[in-house]
């Protein structure tokens, strides 16, 4: 192995030679596995929905609990980690894991009430400007929140959203296309709204330039990162949209429904003209008790909150964040396309026309995901990889998503998948 160049082998020895050599490997026990029909740590390939528990979130979760039995509301200020200020032990973490200042991100809410409050703030339609662009295959909540948001400001989805599509006969969308679109629409579109990663697809979008070509056009620009948080190297400052928002508990591992997070570049930090909802939380910190009447928010993203936050979903996020912060990105960026890749050569073998990979083969259009279309009885091989003890997860009609998040999966997880895979097959 050279750098990121890696020559594939077939066979399980290859895999395991792979593991052995796997700098991160360690990060694997950190890491609570459910057990398959014989008893084993199963094969858990659907990080892409809901990531495992980290050995360290119950301790975090339970020293919040005793915290809170043996100092009530005190706890607030004299807890080992105080609550009042709990969310900012996540800050910088949060910060480098997307590539953003401390001033730019703050862990809070679910990704859809987020997403709600963002367009709030940059959603603002003109007669001439009250479009949002987004993809005609986004996540169905993206969806809804759009549809709903621009009924609100008194318009017609079928008219003020602009949907994004691949072409006929294809799955995923043309960067050529997604910026020829921008310019034959953009005088009218208010804001731009993408999943930075197709949940279906997998397939990711270039950032940077989509936000160059609409901020070109007068657009502001928000990005969903549910797909694209702990799994791309993120540079949100650098790449410079107006706002971004995810969930937290696919790849970054944080419990089912816990805090997602926001993204505000910080040419909004200081804006008195920017209207949001605004609540308590998001007062100016050394004010906030005098309990005044006018709202004055704190600089940055965490002027956005409106409540405080529920500390024992941050204390199970925090125990993730720290693995995180540990490694890095870009070591598990490396990982991520070695995994990802070996996946491909693997299925590459199979039978021709068994399976098909809708997701893109670039590395740089795509995360740890491969969305894999079967041409032989898709729900029937769903049953089988359940039963040999692999989790992955099935979108009408014939899709199966496998994610080997590289945190805690290994190559011979994605031997094993692939081996089910080929059986299948032979049947």
């Amino acid at each position: 192995m050279t750098g990121d160049v890696v020559r594939y082998e077939a066979g399980e020895d290859f895999a395991r030679r792979m593991d052995a050599e796997d700098p991160l490997r360690g990060l694997r026990e950190e890491f609570l596995f459910p057990r398959g029909p014989d008893g084993e740590p199963v094969v858990y390939l659907v990080g892409n929905s809901l990531g495992l528990q980290p050995r360290k979130a119950k301790p975090y979760v339970l020293e919040a609990m005793e915290d809170w039995e043996r100092l009530g509301v005190e706890g607030h200020f004299k807890a080992k980690h105080p609550w009042m200020p709990y969310h900012e032990l996540l800050t910088e973490q949060t910060a480098r894991l997307v590539g953003a200042l401390p001033l730019e991100v703050v862990v809070m809410n679910t990704l859809s009430v987020n997403l709600h409050l963002m367009m709030v703030s940059f959603y603002r339609p003109t007669r001439e400007r009250y479009k949002i662009l987004m993809e005609g295959g986004a996540f169905p909540s993206d969806q809804y929140a759009v549809a709903s948001q621009v009924r609100f400001h008194g318009h017609e989805p079928e008219d003020a959203v602009v949907r994004l599509v691949p072409r006929p006969g294809e799955e995923t969308l043309r960067q050529e296309d997604i910026l020829a679109t921008l310019e034959r629409h953009g005088h009218e579109v208010a804001l731009v709204l993408l999943g930075n990663v197709n949940y279906l697809t997998g397939q990711a979008f270039d950032m940077a330039a989509i936000t160059r070509a609409a901020h070109a056009r007068g657009c502001r620009v928000g990005f969903d990162l549910a797909h694209g948080a702990g799994n791309l190297k993120l540079s949100l400052h650098d790449d410079g949209p107006d706002f971004a928002v995810w969930c937290s508990y696919k790849y970054l591992n944080g419990g089912p429904g816990t805090l997602g997070g926001v993204f505000v570049h910080e040419r909004h930090a200081r804006s008195p003209s920017l209207p949001r909802f605004a609540g308590w939380w998001g007062h100016d910190k050394e004010t906030r008790f005098r309990m005044g009447p006018d709202f004055q928010p704190i600089a940055g993203a965490e002027g956005w909150q409106l409540s405080n936050p529920p500390i024992l979903q941050l204390a199970a996020l925090r125990a993730s964040m720290e693995l995180f912060d540990r490694v890095g990105m870009e070591a598990l960026r490396q990982k991520r396309e070695r995994l990802t890749g070996y996946l491909e050569f693997l299925l590459e073998r199979l039978p021709p026309g068994f399976v098909d990979s809708i997701t893109p083969s670039e590395p740089s259009q795509r995360g740890t995901q491969l969305s894999l279309r079967f041409s032989k009885e898709p729900r029937k091989l769903l049953e089988k990889l359940g039963a040999a003890g692999v989790v992955c997860d099935f979108r009408e009609p014939d899709i199966i998503r496998a994610a080997p998040a590289p945190l805690y999966c290994s190559f011979l997880d994605v031997y094993r998948f692939v081996e089910v895979l080929e059986g299948h097959a032979r049947d």
